[in-house]
């Protein structure tokens, strides 16, 4: 039995793995505007968002939804590496990615609340905490 799971229409059991070389020579392609370069290399990574949404499982949110968002912020790591500061790709892109698939929840969240809502909310779990170490204190 073949183990296929398909998302937005791929095929995840037949996404291709790059070397860090294949990495480098893309990269330097796709900095000269090569696109079929930059496709190759999104597809290379596409495992690296796979990775990355299995953290959000569980929060009832659709998987391809989440691909989908993932798969911006693999489109905007790449459109923001530096390759001079010596880092791998990944390194770089996980935090982008993450950082993308959250603004989309946050987002897309029924219930809104403002950032001062949330920092009031923030202070006040701080005092009631610091309040009962202080009553413990003098018991």
């Amino acid at each position: 039995m073949i183990s296929k799971v398909e998302i937005c229409g791929v095929d995840t059991s037949k996404l291709p793995v790059l070397t860090n070389e294949e990495k480098k020579e893309l990269f330097e392609k796709i900095k000269n505007g090569d696109s079929k370069a930059r496709e190759k290399f999104i597809q290379g990574n596409l495992r690296l968002v796979l990775s990355v949404i299995q953290r959000f499982g569980g929060r009832g949110e659709n998987v391809d939804d989440l691909f989908q968002v993932g798969c911006v912020g693999l489109i905007k790591a790449i459109d923001n590496f530096d390759t001079t500061l010596n880092v791998q790709f990944s390194t770089y892109a996980v935090p982008m990615i993450i950082g993308e698939i959250r603004r989309y929840l946050r987002d897309n969240n029924m219930v809104r609340v403002s950032r001062s809502v949330r920092d009031l909310a923030y202070k006040v779990i701080q005092y009631r905490e610091k309040s009962i170490k202080d009553t413990r204190k003098r018991t």
